[in-house]
């Protein structure tokens, strides 16, 4: 036990840390005003990876948010993988300028696989995460509110033969619901892709969950909410990295 890397997500609004449910922004809790704060906070225990997540900029189609980045990554040791409306070069210029370690994108994965391949190919897989958001099995993409007659799998089989290593992958149905992760859509990703640095993402709820995403040999977790709705303690956690 021990060997999955619990990575906390850090929602971004208006430079505040909040949380959406299922990824409406008609659900918005704001949780803290100060993401650093909170990324500190996370850093105390332990923890060595953060999921920031640009919130307006997956509105507004490119970067918002990269002050923030900046502000967490000069001033705590986190790892920082950022995501949110990263749409072009300069976006991911500023994103990595600004202190970020790698950089998810997903719809534009989807959308335009040729600029997506471009930045795989400049900034090499260690630096580019395929965000893999699933709906009943399916590719959902521009912050779920469309979904793809893509199945995940040949998705993910696409970008993992071009070099692709690492996966976020989030149950959206599950998103921000505290009811348990996707445990099938995990097993049945890693049951294909043994190799890939699964993240799995959405649901988590309580600290067992994590428990058995490690069991099933799953790299790393994300998790949000639960964190912020005390449904897994800081202590809890510090526990589980030492």
């Amino acid at each position: 036990m021990g060997k999955i890397e619990i990575i906390p997500a850090i929602d971004i609004i208006e430079g505040k840390c909040v949380r959406l449910s299922q990824g409406d922004y008609n659900q918005k809790t704001v949780y803290n005003e100060n993401p650093l704060e909170v990324a500190k906070m996370f850093e105390g225990v332990g923890i060595e990876r953060l999921h920031l997540v640009d919130l307006d900029g997956a509105k507004a189609k490119h970067i918002v948010n990269y002050k923030v980045l900046e502000l967490i990554a000069s001033r705590t040791k986190l790892m920082i993988d950022f995501g949110g409306g990263l749409k072009t070069g300069k976006d991911l210029e500023i994103a990595f300028n600004s202190g970020a370690e790698m950089v998810t994108g997903g719809s534009i994965a989807v959308k335009d696989r040729e600029t997506f391949l471009g930045w795989l190919k400049k900034y090499g897989p260690e630096k580019i995460i395929l965000g893999a958001d699933a709906k009943e099995g399916n590719i959902a993409v521009s912050g779920w509110l469309e979904t793809t007659e893509l199945p995940v799998l040949d998705f993910i089989e696409n970008y993992f033969e071009k070099g692709i290593q690492k996966v976020i992958s989030t149950d959206i149905a599950r998103d921000g619901m505290l009811t348990g992760p996707s445990f099938e859509l995990y097993e049945s990703i890693l049951g294909k892709f043994p190799a890939l640095e699964l993240i799995a993402s959405g649901g988590i709820a309580k600290m067992d969950d994590i428990f058995k995403l490690d069991e099933m040999n799953v790299p790393g977790v994300i998790t949000g909410k639960a964190i912020y709705e005390n449904k897994i303690s800081l202590k809890e956690i510090e526990k589980f990295i030492k």
